[in-house]
């Protein structure tokens, strides 16, 4: 069965992901970082609300994936806190200065891991060499790669999927960034099995009262009264498609 895992910066997200029937979670805090470590509260509370598999990001900053040694050591803390409370899975990756997997502290983010199913997020797609990284990664025992096939978005990133997804000798390769109800089929044509979107839409805020000339953001044109939200009916729409497209390989 193709799985569909959602991108979520919320419980709230969460829940209408699982509702609308996503297999899977990435738990994310700041989509405008790109994703980073969700606050304790979060995980706390998805622990106890959601029922599919939660997977949270650990990345202690928006930017690069080259990180200082007090960095670092926020980044196991955070590992070992998510094992702990019980979580399924986890999402971490970590490059050095020249752009290789940051192989000496991957290795001790998977003997914190213990049971965790790590997937290696998009710092693949800012690896100096895809095909290397790939071997390193399965050495590692990493269960899947999020990637875009090392392209600003997952549709351009086809034909590096698809190499990917030959060369493969272990870690799932799972298509995100861009990845929508409109160009599901092309991934599924060429034999992913995992399938990553953030399946959202900008909401308004509900609130009346808006204070005018003052803004929390240091970008003067950003708009604090909306939000990006996980949008039901996209996700059961997207969850549908691979159902039927399931169904129609297993009576061919």
């Amino acid at each position: 069965m193709t799985k569909l895992e959602v991108c979520c910066y919320s419980v709230d997200c969460a829940l209408t992901a699982e509702q609308a029937g996503a297999d899977r979670v990435e738990l994310c805090a700041s989509q405008a970082d790109g994703g980073i470590t969700p606050s304790y509260g979060t995980l706390k509370l998805a622990r106890e609300k959601v029922t599919i598999p939660v997977h949270p990001i650990v990345r202690p900053r928006g930017g690069d994936f080259c990180y200082s040694q007090s960095e670092f050591d926020v980044l196991k803390s955070d590992v070992t806190c998510i094992r702990d409370m019980g979580f399924p899975g986890v999402v971490v990756g970590m490059l050095d200065a020249e752009g290789h997997i940051d192989m000496p502290r991957m290795w001790e983010v998977m003997a914190l891991c213990g049971d965790m199913a790590v997937t290696f997020h998009r710092a693949f797609d800012m690896c100096l060499n895809p095909k290397v990284a790939l071997e390193q990664l399965t050495q590692l025992g990493v269960a899947r790669i999020l990637t875009s096939g090392q392209q600003q978005n997952a549709e351009v990133g086809l034909p590096m999927l698809r190499e990917l997804n030959q060369l493969t000798r272990g870690p799932i390769i799972m298509a995100g960034a861009g990845v929508r109800l409109t160009n599901l089929q092309k991934f599924v044509d060429i034999g992913l099995t995992e399938l990553h979107s953030s399946a959202g839409r900008q909401v308004k805020s509900s609130m009346r009262y808006r204070k005018a000339g003052v803004t929390m953001s240091s970008d003067t044109d950003f708009d604090e009264f909306s939000r990006y939200c996980v949008d039901g009916d996209i996700v059961a729409a997207m969850k549908s498609t691979l159902q039927f497209d399931d169904e129609i390989s297993r009576t061919a």
